[in-house]
């Protein structure tokens, strides 16, 4: 786990996100808590439980994107679930563990690529040697001529290493991974079968391989992924990926107010405090079994968001409350984050805007009256029909910049300013009219 302060944490959420200073701040305190826990004795360590996080705001304000940011900053698993898309045990639907089964799957894949790329250096040169056998059909038959074989392969090894050799085709020949179509429910739907067919199937169907023509420049990074992937010892990674999953792995279930069960609800109301009661154990701390062995849950982070427009965080069963001990709001988006929004962060709306019409060779420059304008628009448009946070601004600059991506390719003006006065005329007849806004905007 990488060794960031608080302050870090939050100067590198600064750069993608706007605001929202409260949220930011809990999770820079609960991953930073997660680095302090390793470094505890051992017999405290498993004492330490980790604090989760709720957090509550509309959409759109930032609350997945802190997420996963975080989680990428702390190259742990991470995974987004809907809480919304879990059913009750002996229902139609997904089971909750399955998120933690996810999970491992996640971190499986992320170690195995943390290994293959460990091995690359091994893997260039058996790589090197597949690609010169191929080179060279027929050596290993040569006895006679050893000497002049050799010679050859020196001369073809250094043409392949400067490169002389990319644009000449070989046929190299690779394994398919197409298995027989079949497809095995479990009492809770496919995805939740305790073992891995494609494996317990691998034996008794023969394995096919087909050969695929291509340049060498290709070939030599196919097999050079083949090769690394040879040399991956699975039962590391299967060991260091439990380990990463049960010590590090962040979990975001989001809509959690989708399943809140308000007071004197009928019908439904009892299926959602079904999926909160089987959520429950999963975020005290319990052990599910996977394909990998058994996972336990007890230290894996878990970050709840949901808008809570009907329902209240009281509204959750008072056992899943208080494992959610850290509670933040998010605030709404004013004409002002707008602004920044469009200017400030790493990713801003403007600079990928501006950076897609540079493709078609068009230089996209906005006016700061014009992003005004655009923030201004957004905020008003909120207010007026539902709101959806920054995810307004995508709808908007989509309908300002309509016209201009049909047309880019045949433009001959290869410069494209925008003030004020354009975001106006655009856009004023579909924001002033709420029917149109509702559903344009």
């Amino acid at each position: 786990m990488n060794n960031f302060t608080p302050r870090e944490i939050v100067s590198e959420l600064d750069r993608y996100i706007v605001g929202q200073n409260n949220a930011k701040r809990a999770v820079a305190v609960a991953l930073r808590n997660r680095w302090r826990r390793q470094h505890v004795e051992s017999d405290l360590r498993e004492e330490i439980a980790p604090k989760n996080i709720i957090m509550i705001g509309p959409t759109g304000v930032g609350k997945t994107e802190i997420a996963r940011r975080l989680a990428r900053l702390a190259q742990a698993p991470f995974i987004k679930v809907e809480a919304s898309k879990f059913t009750e045990v002996g229902y139609v639907g997904r089971d909750v563990e399955s998120m933690v089964r996810d999970l491992v799957e996640l971190a499986i894949a992320m170690v195995k690529a943390e290994e293959s790329k460990s091995q690359r250096i091994k893997a260039e040169d058996l790589a090197e040697e597949r690609l010169l056998d191929m080179l060279l059909p027929g050596e290993k038959n040569l006895e006679d001529a050893k000497e002049g074989s050799s010679t050859t392969r020196d001369k073809l090894r250094r043409l392949l290493r400067m490169g002389e050799l990319n644009e000449r085709m070989v046929e190299v020949e690779t394994q398919d991974t197409q298995m027989p179509s079949m497809q095995v429910f479990g009492p809770q739907g496919p995805e939740e079968m305790g073992f891995n067919i494609k494996e317990m199937f691998g034996n008794i169907f023969p394995h096919k391989t087909k050969k695929r023509r291509m340049k060498v420049s290709e070939a030599q990074e196919l097999l050079i992924e083949i090769e690394a992937e040879k040399l991956v010892d699975m039962d590391k990674v299967q060991t260091l990926a439990k380990e990463r999953t049960e010590q590090n792995g962040i979990i975001f279930i989001d809509e959690i107010d989708k399943i809140a069960s308000r007071e004197g609800g009928h019908g439904p109301e009892v299926s959602r405090e079904g999926v909160q009661r089987d959520i429950l154990p999963i975020v005290e701390g319990s052990t599910v079994i996977t394909k990998y062995g058994p996972i336990k849950t007890d230290h894996i982070l878990f970050i709840a968001a949901g808008a809570f427009h009907v329902a209240k965080p009281s509204d959750l069963i008072p056992e899943l409350q208080g494992r959610f001990p850290i509670r933040v709001e998010l605030d709404s988006l004013e004409e002002a984050d707008f602004v920044r929004i469009l200017t400030e962060p790493h990713n801003a709306l403007i600079r990928q805007y501006q950076a897609l019409m540079a493709t078609e060779g068009i230089n996209l420059e906005f006016s700061e009256d014009a992003i005004r304008e655009i923030a201004k628009t957004a905020a008003s448009v909120n207010q007026r029909t539902e709101n959806i946070g920054a995810r307004r601004l995508h709808t908007i600059m989509e309908t300002l910049l309509e016209e201009l991506s049909f047309n880019a390719p045949e433009r001959s003006e290869r410069s494209f300013p925008i003030d004020a006065a354009f975001v106006h005329e655009r856009l004023s007849a579909i924001a002033d009219n709420e029917d149109l806004s509702r559903y344009i905007l």
